[in-house]
């Protein structure tokens, strides 16, 4: 979080898209499509490496089989959400040069883990076409003081720490479980967290207002994969159990929702990252209101380094994950003082983000976080 203000003679970036191209070998641009296949292989072989581990956990004394048990949904959660990343770099169209084996892969993975894949795709291309647009983004957008009915509250920045709450740490804590546990399906069946123009929008519906009406039919193709998946669910749960399909793919389910919701939220809202109005704003400088996060080497490969080379995606979303991490050594040279990483403790960081950053003002160019705290008394 830091004691250093963000905002004191700030100026934004003036790069250009052609200068961070520049500055990165032209072979992180290649994409492979037989190296994008053995990325799912590998987190295939770990979920059924995992699932099969799990079948054995009757077996273990008592005592055990709960531990046993929290144990297989944390890992399956972080694999799965690895899948759910090979299925993110489908929709950009970064895991083959080939649309069609993009889409058909991307459909298959997402709609296994229930997403819609199509409906997902094009909300997230509006995101990455208006990163950071206090107006316009699609994602995590900061609420106004106004709107939070907060105008007899102090307005302080978010990067001062010599401040006391109202609230208790709890209540913060609480919102942090709420928004990483539930937070996705409430964007996809009310678009949560999105813009104005589309707030309550279902990205189930083909007539929504989020998407062209010549997209329908992908809607639908969307809604059909999920279907699917939903009648497997209920074919193993007749020949399982309800519990045992709750146990294996409920909860690792809700992990998926955990590290997706809360990753997002990390790479797009600090206190020492800008939001813009229309005036200020351009793709690039959007791109740059990116945060990169090291969770460790564990972590950082089973997700496919989502979380720390996120700036490289969204400055070249066409660019394969396994050449982001070599990109990002080049664009945080060039950057400077514009490349952002953050790395606290994962849960540290979204906890004290939660907790600061609260809204933004109602006017101004740069629009940076605030909150309702105030100074302590000495």
């Amino acid at each position: 979080m830091g004691v250093v203000d963000p905002e004191k003679d700030f100026v934004p970036p003036s790069f250009t898209v052609k200068e961070l191209r520049d500055c990165i070998p032209k072979h992180c641009f290649e994409r492979n499509t037989l190296r994008s296949f053995s990325y799912i292989a590998y987190d295939l072989c770990g979920v059924a490496a995992l699932a099969f581990c799990a079948s054995y956990i009757h077996a273990l004394p008592v005592y055990l089989q709960a531990l046993a048990w929290i144990a297989y949904w944390v890992c399956q959660g972080v694999v799965c959400t690895g899948l759910w990343v090979i299925a993110h770099e489908c929709g950009h169209g970064a895991f083959s040069p080939s649309r069609s084996v993009n889409n058909i892969t991307g459909w298959i993975l997402h709609s296994a883990l229930l997403v819609p894949y199509y409906a997902w795709r094009h909300t997230h291309s509006q995101h990455h076409k208006n990163t950071a647009n206090i107006n316009r983004d699609e994602v995590f957008v900061p609420r106004t003081k106004s709107f939070r009915g907060l105008n007899d509250k102090p307005s302080t920045p978010s990067w001062r720490l010599d401040t006391v709450f109202e609230e208790s740490p709890m209540y913060h804590v609480a919102k942090v479980i709420a928004q990483s546990l539930f937070g996705w399906p409430l964007y996809l069946y009310r678009n949560a967290s999105g813009p104005k123009y589309a707030r309550g929008a279902s990205h189930f519906n083909p007539k929504s207002v989020l998407f062209r009406s010549d997209q329908a039919w992908q809607i639908i193709a969307s809604d059909i994969g999920l279907a699917i998946t939903a009648l497997v669910l209920v074919y193993a749960s007749f020949v399982w159990s309800v519990g045992a399909v709750v146990r294996f793919y409920g909860v690792p389910y809700l992990m998926v929702n955990f590290w997706l919701v809360s990753i997002t939220y990390l790479q797009h809202s600090s206190p020492r990252v800008p939001h813009y109005n229309d005036d200020e704003w351009t793709f690039l400088r959007g791109a740059l209101c990116t945060i990169d996060h090291d969770y460790g080497w564990v972590l950082n490969t089973c997700l496919h380094h989502i979380n720390d080379s996120h700036v490289a995606h969204h400055v070249f979303s066409l660019m394969p994950h396994y050449h982001a991490v070599e990109a990002t050594k080049h664009l945080k040279a060039k950057l400077g003082k514009y490349y952002y990483h953050n790395d606290t403790n994962f849960l540290v960081a979204l906890y004290r983000t939660m907790r600061y950053c609260q809204f933004v003002d109602d006017t101004g160019s740069v629009l940076f976080y605030r909150n309702t705290s105030v100074p302590k008394v000495e």
